[in-house]
């Protein structure tokens, strides 16, 4: 019987691919490993097929999104817990075992995560609360900068220490673990609403809902290689990530809230688009400007529906 199946979504990060594989280990268990590849362009299949034959390679023709993709090898895993991996981690010592054990002694846990661990091995903010409308005005907004700082901490569960073993409301989604049964009771991501972004809270949320417990255990430790920020925007991202965040508030709070959020969100990159319009009227690094404007201005004509 496999115990644990590994779900990994990959798009041209073949590198980073190679070595979160290379970190998998199952010292006490049976292991199950799934790649999910969403039409790269970097040969990742190949190499894949040729350094990990015992690996599951699902090749997809097009980008089916970190929902459609994490689905097919969720359909497609046959362990009694499935983890959800992204390909940018390496997976530190027994971390799974950990993992596995922990799930194996509280079967009133539904989904568990590990600490994650920036490259220098600092901690990295993976715990959350349920978020409040309050919290959607100023998180990851023009104005996070000035949130009251109880908002935030509430949020990212910076009143509750990393280093130990807690219940939680939702986990970063870069490793997570489930019980087959909750699949089964809740489903698996939610493809029609969410392409990308929010689809762990989503999920997290209807498995607290369904009586289960989510656990972070930071015992367990794995290695997030979060990509490093770039001065020029990129559209897509800006677009699923707001467009999700109005279609979680819409889901579980109504369509009221969702509205104001979503016109709230929409002025703010239309003064956006004033102030990066006027620093380029004045001579503040043009081209960076341009770019700016051109991604939020599309931002702008989507409506975020």
């Amino acid at each position: 019987m496999i115990d644990l199946s590994i779900v990994i979504l990959n798009w041209n990060v073949r590198e980073l691919l190679d070595r979160c594989l290379a970190s998998l280990r199952a010292d006490h268990f049976m292991l199950e490993i799934i790649v999910v590849d969403n039409a790269s362009q970097d040969d990742s299949v190949a190499l894949v097929r040729t350094k990990y034959p015992s690996v599951t390679v699902i090749a997809n023709a097009e980008n089916r999104g970190f929902t459609g993709g994490n689905n097919q090898g969720i359909a497609a895993a046959q362990g009694r817990y499935v983890m959800v991996l992204n390909p940018d981690t390496e997976v530190l010592g027994d971390a799974l075992d950990q993992l596995v054990a922990y799930l194996d002694e509280h079967p009133a846990v539904g989904a568990i995560g590990p600490q994650l661990l920036n490259p220098d091995r600092s901690i990295q903010s993976s715990r959350r609360r349920f978020p409040t409308l309050v919290t959607a005005f100023f998180e990851s907004t023009w104005l996070q900068g000035l949130a009251p700082k109880r908002v935030l901490t509430h949020y990212t569960m910076a009143d509750v220490p990393a280093t130990t073993t807690q219940e939680v409301d939702w986990l970063n989604g870069a490793c997570t673990i489930f019980r087959r049964e909750v699949f089964d009771r809740v489903g698996a991501y939610d493809a029609q609403n969410f392409f990308m972004y929010s689809e762990e809270l989503d999920l997290c949320r209807r498995v607290k809902e369904a009586g289960w417990q989510i656990v972070y255990l930071p015992q367990a430790q794995v290695v997030h290689y979060v990509g490093k920020s770039s001065e020029q925007a990129v559209a897509a991202r800006h677009i699923y990530f707001q467009t999700s965040k109005v279609h979680y508030f819409r889901k579980w709070h109504g369509a009221f809230p969702a509205a104001i959020l979503r016109v709230f969100l929409l002025g703010s990159y239309l003064w956006q688009i004033g102030l990066e319009g006027v620093k380029g009227l004045l001579g503040s690094k043009r081209d960076l400007r341009t770019q700016r404007l051109k991604v939020y201005w599309q931002v702008i004509r989507t409506g975020l529906k």
